[in-house]
């Protein structure tokens, strides 16, 4: 669905993603992984095509993703969630779902089966919820795009337990019920591993692991060297 082949791209002439390499078929999810300033955000940036594409090959379904503007990357079906949310505070939570709803299995009403409590705030505006509800509204805004790949830029980002229990439930209900491909960047590590299927470790905008989640789960010496996350000494 998604292939990269030795890509180069950042801002300007400044290079972040440093010949990267990945593939992404249909249905799957993946875990984004790397410590900060690595290049996860760019990537997204990359695939939706705010960055500059120096060289290499990005396809998008067979199509060249160097040719395609941004708002036509949307409409190809590539979702975006970025950390800024960036929800419209003037409109209210319905108006935010419907302003930019394409025909799909993802209407108002599965979107309200997946958040109920924006089923409870849909008269309330973007500016009266709090920070979990703005999540919630920006990734059921992004889904009613009915994207056939979403990306979602580190969704549980400040937000309190019981939100991100709430988040994590709907999206492996997204994945596991819906079959929904998506790609997650999130610095809660065992999370993201636990919801999704498979990991692309990056240091330095390019790929350094690429294994099943299962497989870096129980690889904590991988997980130590490449993300940062400390070992508990026996």
């Amino acid at each position: 669905m998604l292939a990269f082949e030795n890509v180069f791209a950042g801002y300007g002439e400044a290079i972040i993603i440093d010949d990267c390499s990945l593939t992404i078929a249909e249905g799957e999810s993946i875990a984004l992984l790397g410590r900060n300033g690595v290049g996860k955000s760019s990537l997204l940036l990359t695939i939706m095509g705010h960055t500059k594409l120096h060289r290499g090959s990005a396809r998008w379904r067979g199509q060249d993703l160097a040719t395609m503007a941004p708002h036509a990357r949307a409409r190809a079906g590539l979702g975006w969630v970025p950390q800024e949310r960036e929800i419209f505070p003037s409109l209210t939570v319905e108006e935010n779902l419907v302003v930019t709803a394409l025909p799909g299995r993802w209407d108002l009403k599965s979107i309200y089966a997946l958040f109920p409590r924006l089923q409870e705030r849909r008269k309330n505006f973007g500016n009266q919820l709090s920070g979990g509800e703005q999540q919630m509204l920006a990734i059921g805004r992004a889904l009613m795009l009915n994207p056939k790949l979403l990306l979602l830029d580190e969704p549980l980002e400040g937000l309190a337990p019981v939100i991100v229990e709430e988040l994590c439930l709907s999206i492996e209900q997204m994945i596991r019920d819906e079959g929904q491909s998506l790609i997650l960047v999130e610095q809660h590590v065992e999370q993201a591993l636990r919801l999704t299927q498979r990991a692309i470790v990056l240091e330095r905008g390019r790929v350094v692991h690429n294994a099943a989640c299962s497989e870096l789960l129980g690889n904590l010496s991988v997980l130590e060297k490449w993300v940062g996350v400390r070992v508990a000494q026996p």
